[in-house]
């Protein structure tokens, strides 16, 4: 199992969105920290960036993050609407 570890910025992202998909945000978070297997459909590895950031699809929104393997930590960057993440 992996913690969860949110930057500012994610914490500050996840506060704007309704409350109704903050919900659905968190609950696949909580899968996510469990088991990142189960979710393998909505991820996949960003390109064009040095990090190794992954994003999660979760409806309209997607969630940006940095899997640790050694810390066994999952770090949420950034959470948006797909129209705005990334830019």
């Amino acid at each position: 199992m992996y913690t969860l570890k949110f930057l500012g910025k994610a914490v500050q992202d996840l506060k704007k969105i309704d409350l109704p998909f903050q919900k659905i945000i968190k609950e696949k978070l909580l899968i996510l920290a469990e088991d990142p297997d189960i979710l393998k459909n909505n991820i996949i590895k960003l390109t064009g960036v040095k990090e190794d950031y992954y994003r999660l699809r979760v409806g309209n929104y997607r969630v940006i993050y940095e899997k640790k393997e050694k810390e066994l930590i999952v770090l949420v960057i950034r959470i948006g609407h797909r129209r705005e993440i990334y830019q």
